[in-house]
């Protein structure tokens, strides 16, 4: 028998082999589901909303962009979260620029957390100034009023959420500091007693190096998502490539009790920009969640992100799926304290 033959039996014998990538999320075909052309007032451009149920509605409160460069916070309303958005006719949460200076080049990508213990949402957003990016806090009931808290970290940082509950008494957050000179932009987790001071900081996720998607800088994505299973964690790389920046999405699992345990960790991406509108825009090539809605009867989820940092788009999946896929991942080597981990 020759090789070709023998090949061609094999070929006929064995299943069919898929060559194909799983796809953990669909595309909405009403995508994108929000641009500068929907709002009520004069926009640049809309995207990198966060995300919350607010009773039976899908409320995300949007980053919009005007044509200075800055950008303010307005909430849009949807009954299905998909489509007849309801906008509020002015900025929701603009720039409060005397009494809080470090927003006089705007506040930007909020990731919205609901806080049984006081019956309001805390909302950790980027404040921009010539002092650089950091993050702050506010709070909120009703996306009407919102009391701020100020910033609780220095510049160089962003891509902040706050944990819906405490571990050990203290309150736990997610943020993206950069330093000049530092090995990459690392995820990192800090601890608080009241919300306003913070402490305890280590490397939750280090950025890989070399030719990995995620190599040399990470941020979070929406807010951990609680689950029997434990905290899962979406969260963005961003490789250099000679066309530009590439920002895509990887998937994480921490331990339910000890968040800073990394259970899990994707060597894939499992999200990247597609789609024309993910693609080309005022920067293109970039997928950019800031929420995530959790239907709990039928375990869907909604994610809801930037396209190209110009409109709003939203993909599904099945926590099952997640939760499944999250399993077959490494698991990282177990550290031998926290602290600042050392990449790869």
């Amino acid at each position: 028998m020759s090789i070709r033959q023998h090949l061609q039996e094999n070929m006929t014998e064995s299943s069919p082999r898929s060559n194909t990538y799983e796809e953990l999320f669909q595309r909405s075909p009403n995508n994108p589901i929000l641009t500068a052309k929907d709002w009520p007032y004069p926009a640049h451009s809309v995207f990198n909303a966060g995300a919350c149920m607010v009773g039976n509605d899908t409320l995300l409160l949007v980053r919009v962009e005007d044509r200075r460069g800055h950008s303010h916070l307005t909430v849009a309303r949807s009954q299905d979260g998909f489509t007849n958005w309801q906008i509020d006719p002015q900025p929701s949460f603009a720039p409060a620029t005397k009494e809080f200076p470090e927003e006089a080049w705007g506040i930007e990508d909020p990731r919205l957390t609901w806080m049984e213990e006081y019956k309001e949402w805390i909302i950790a957003y980027t404040a921009y100034s010539s002092s650089g990016p950091m993050v702050s806090l506010a709070r909120t009931k009703d996306f009407t009023t919102f009391d701020r808290m100020g910033p609780v970290m220095p510049p160089e940082d962003k891509d902040a959420a706050v944990f819906p509950r405490k571990f050990g008494g203290r309150y736990a957050m997610i943020h993206r500091p950069v330093s000049a000179g530092s090995s990459g932009a690392h995820i990192w987790l800090s601890f608080s007693p009241d919300l306003a001071h913070w402490g305890d900081h280590h490397v939750l996720l280090h950025a890989r190096r070399g030719a990995w998607w995620d190599a040399n800088k990470i941020g979070l994505s929406p807010p951990p998502l609680e689950t029997p299973e434990g905290w899962l964690l979406l969260y963005h790389g961003v490789r250099h490539t000679p066309g530009g920046c590439l920002y895509r999405l990887g998937i994480a699992l921490l331990d339910l009790e000890k968040p800073w345990q990394v259970l899990r960790r994707s060597d894939d991406w499992i999200f990247a920009p597609e789609m024309p509108y993910e693609r080309h825009g005022d920067v293109n090539g970039v997928v950019f969640p800031c929420g995530w809605v959790l239907d709990p009867p039928t375990g869907t989820i909604r994610m809801y992100y930037g396209g190209a940092d110009s409109c709003m788009a939203v993909a599904t999946t099945q926590l099952s799926r997640l939760l499944d896929y999250v399993h077959s991942c490494p698991a990282p080597p177990a550290r031998r304290r926290m602290g600042v981990a050392m990449p790869e």
